[in-house]
């Protein structure tokens, strides 16, 4: 769809948040399309930590000046890496950014590479959210999804967390995977509501390329079988006080995850670590730009060349897109104003694609929002596919 050139206005910038990759993990999953190696050995972490502030420092006029809203450190399996490690990392970072009062700092932990004593360090060293890799508590799926820990070890794992003194935990959980029923589905769901946690991502399984299991698809249950798996799966955590608020998050009151939103609202972020991604607006360029690290750890921490692998400047025709694709996802969409304010460009420059959106019945009729309907959300893809 052809658009005519208009000059972009950029008014404040977003939030800020930090993306930290660890990659090393104990075994890459069949499923992973991650930026992830297998652990060989002992890991540097102190060389990692280095080189993490280093990179950190080279960005910092990225940051122009603005405090972190949000810190999560990804992986791979952060939870690998010593508390000391991550105190070192925090600490080294605060003294580089400034924290807001409310910060949200998430760590990724494997219930099958951490324990209390861990778990309480983390907390020690700042961390006030954990993101649990649980995928599910059946021990046939767990084999099956080549996952390190079974159904007793992710028990264990979430008691530990809250014994550590972590309130606030999302647990990730997957349907739909190797000849799951929908009993099996919602047995999770329930097992997971048990254990109280503020936070779940439930996603459906999906093969992505350059995995083990694009190479070798295992029986993935058919699309009959998934949409009432996802429904009656949507209205259990419903009715057990966790809103949904985008396609696969669901929070219990006021514990939405910040850093995610930010990302969802085209948010601003820095990206530092082996193959970490980033996107910035600048306001004095008067432009949005994404980021990319290298991939390879080893090169990463070759001190002696540049962490950036790689900078695209996002041109007039495709912020649109690049704005729609995360926020339509939110169940209540994002605001007319927040498109402009955080592409540059003035609504009527979809005007057509909104038109075609609304005919179909994918976005609703509200002017002052862009919120997809339950068929756009469905058709997700389709609807986005107007913006291209």
């Amino acid at each position: 769809m052809k658009r005519e050139t208009t000059p972009r206005r950029f008014g404040r910038l977003p939030p800020l948040g930090l993306y930290v990759h660890i990659p090393w993990c104990v075994r890459k999953c069949p499923y992973c399309d991650f930026n992830s190696h297998a652990a060989d050995g002992s890991l540097p972490e102190a060389d990692y930590v280095e080189a993490l502030l280093d990179d950190l420092l080279q960005d910092l006029p990225l940051a122009q000046d603005r405090p972190l809203q949000s810190l999560f450190i990804g992986g791979g399996t952060p939870s690998l890496f010593s508390a000391d490690a991550i105190a070192r990392l925090l600490e080294g970072i605060g003294a580089l950014l400034p924290f807001t009062r409310d910060i949200e700092i998430t760590l990724e932990a494997n219930p099958g590479a951490a324990d209390q004593a861990r778990f309480r360090g983390y907390r020690a060293a700042g961390v006030n959210r954990l993101s649990l890799g649980i995928q599910s508590f059946d021990n046939d799926k767990l084999r099956a999804l080549g996952r390190i820990h079974d159904a007793e070890a992710a028990d264990r794992a979430i008691e530990a967390a809250r014994a550590a003194g972590f309130d606030n935990f999302n647990l990730d959980l997957m349907f739909g995977l190797p000849q799951q029923s929908i009993e099996a589905a919602l047995a999770d769901l329930h097992r997971a509501i048990d254990h109280r946690p503020t936070h779940l991502s439930w996603y459906q399984l999906t093969i992505e390329p350059n995995t083990a299991f694009h190479k070798r698809p295992p029986p993935l249950p058919d699309d009959e079988l998934l949409w009432p798996m996802q429904q009656q799966g949507q209205r259990l955590l419903a009715a057990a006080g966790f809103e949904q608020y985008e396609i696969s998050a669901y929070c219990q009151p006021q514990r939405h995850s910040k850093h995610n939103l930010n990302y969802w609202k085209f948010g601003d972020y820095l990206g530092i670590g082996a193959g970490a991604h980033g996107k910035i607006t600048l306001g004095s360029a008067q432009q949005v730009i994404r980021t990319r690290k290298s991939r390879q750890p080893r090169h990463y921490l070759d001190h002696q060349k540049s962490y950036l692998a790689g900078k695209r400047v996002l041109n007039e025709a495709d912020l649109p897109l690049e704005f729609l694709m995360n926020g339509l996802r939110l169940n209540s969409g994002v605001s007319s104003q927040s498109f402009v304010q955080r592409t540059g460009l003035p609504l009527s420059s979809i005007d057509g694609a909104l038109l075609q959106a609304r005919e179909k019945g994918l976005l609703e009729e509200e002017s002052t929002r862009l919120n997809a309907t339950l068929r756009g959300r469905q058709y997700l893809n389709s609807l986005l596919e107007l913006f291209l």
